[in-house]
């Protein structure tokens, strides 16, 4: 470490916030330009749902506050909550994008590679500093002035780009990895729509049910139509459906997890930001809902219906505002279960379920146990079964394994970027004549 560099952020990175956009001049056309602002950032992601967007034609006006690829944004005001550091980095499918004001832009340079700078944006140190610099009590936020003064010790160039590069493919397994699991969850999601709320499962004669012809009668508590012959139950009295503990048990140096409906992501269940509660605590809270590997969660306030299998992890872990449905006491109907409560008529009646009079919608434990399950036939149960477990399998052990690389790289990050490991450079090929002398 004798040739690393100690100095501060601000000397070493390119470092901009936005401009001050007038909401009454926004635009809504379908090639207007986004506008990006600190609530359209994630946790290593980009929420465009509700984007602004600024007149195209004006575009190359602004040309100081345009977005190009690997930009590092940080968002300024609220910059932590609860999931973590609200920073990300710009690919091609943000593009083109505008920087708003209050939303933090930055770049490398000679003396600092981008893909290091993401690293250290996202190491434990730089969350540290923003947590205790961060003030104001309505909106809290962070300066310009100091982002720029955070401390930073950097190796040379060819040894950030080296680390980077380590760091970097496990990222890349990780987004390979939600990707995939992005279209096998849409498949599965399709195929149960298509059986179960069209009905137009393959027939004994290998063709649509309902479209064929196939008899339907009308179900008055489902409101819907059902094949004829077929039933429906709530979802509690085919398996147990719980909600985890209504404690709050103090965080603790070390024991197990406490994970809540925050920790549930589109990606998977998030132990990253969770904190320890102490092993008395873990046992007194876990008689109420202990977690299975083959269970699923279900996220209870915020974003209501975000579910996820639960993880199979060498830590356990207790769960609070989050259902648990108990599929490991049947396993042979876990698959369909998953599947019925996470299809659109299983969110539906969530919706419609939920109240919404505090700061964040919510559903009940009762809302829960009484989501409606169409019972189908056993023949074709069972051949939705054989099609579906595929994909819920392998889905799983993409999760599972995007888990233990996030785990890898959050255990080496601190690692590398401090020197107590190090990544070797290439070195330049020796001429004859060096080797000769």
């Amino acid at each position: 470490m004798n040739n690393w560099r100690e100095t501060t952020l601000g000397k070493v990175a390119e470092i901009f916030t936005g401009y001050s956009f007038k909401s009454e001049f926004y635009s809504g056309g379908l090639q207007d330009i986004r506008l990006l602002r600190g609530d359209n950032i994630s946790q290593g992601s980009m929420d465009w749902s509700d984007a602004k967007k600024w007149p195209f034609e004006q575009f190359k006006d602004f040309e100081d506050y345009q977005l190009n690829e690997d930009d590092i944004v940080l968002a300024m005001d609220r910059p932590w909550i609860g999931a973590g550091l609200k920073y990300s980095q710009i690919i091609k499918s943000d593009l083109p994008a505008l920087l708003v004001q209050r939303t933090a832009r930055l770049r490398g340079s000679s003396d600092l590679d981008i893909g290091y700078l993401k690293f250290i944006i996202g190491s434990p140190w730089f969350t540290s500093y923003i947590k205790r610099i961060t003030t104001g009590s309505l909106v809290p936020h962070i300066s310009l002035k100091q982002i720029r003064e955070f401390p930073v010790k950097l190796p040379p160039f060819e040894e950030q780009k080296a680390t980077a590069a380590v760091l970097q493919a496990v990222d890349k397994k990780i987004e390979l990895n939600n990707r995939i699991n992005t279209e096998l969850e849409t498949m599965a999601k399709t195929l149960y729509d298509y059986w179960f709320v069209q009905f137009d499962f393959p027939d004994a004669n290998g063709k649509p049910y309902k479209t064929s012809g196939g008899k339907m009668v009308y179900n008055p508590t489902l409101k819907r139509e059902i094949p004829d012959g077929w039933d429906w139950k709530p979802v509690s009295s085919l398996i147990e459906v719980k909600d985890g503990t209504h404690d709050s048990p103090k965080p603790s140096d070390k024991g197990q997890y406490l994970i809540t409906s925050k920790h549930l992501k589109s990606t998977g269940i998030d132990f990253s930001d969770a904190y320890f509660i102490s092993q008395e605590d873990f046992d007194a809270v876990n008689k109420r809902s202990k977690v299975d590997e083959g269970d699923f969660l279900l996220s209870m306030i915020g974003t209501v219906g975000l579910s996820q299998w639960a993880m199979k992890i060498e830590t356990p872990y207790a769960i609070k505002n989050i259902g648990l449905f108990k599929t490991s006491q049947a396993p042979e109907k876990a698959d369909y279960i998953f599947s019925a409560v996470t299809s659109l008529f299983g969110k539906a009646f969530l919706k419609q379920n939920q109240s919404t009079g505090t700061s964040q919608p919510y559903v009940t434990l009762g809302t829960l146990r009484s989501i409606p399950v169409v019972i189908p036939e056993k023949s074709v149960f069972n051949e939705f079964n054989k099609k579906i477990k595929p994909l819920h399998k392998l889905t799983y052990e993409n999760s599972l394994e995007s888990q233990k690389l996030a785990e890898l790289r959050d255990w080496l990050l601190p690692m590398l970027m401090n020197g107590q490991v190090t990544v070797s450079t290439p070195t330049q090929p020796q001429t004859p004549e060096a080797q000769d002398g």
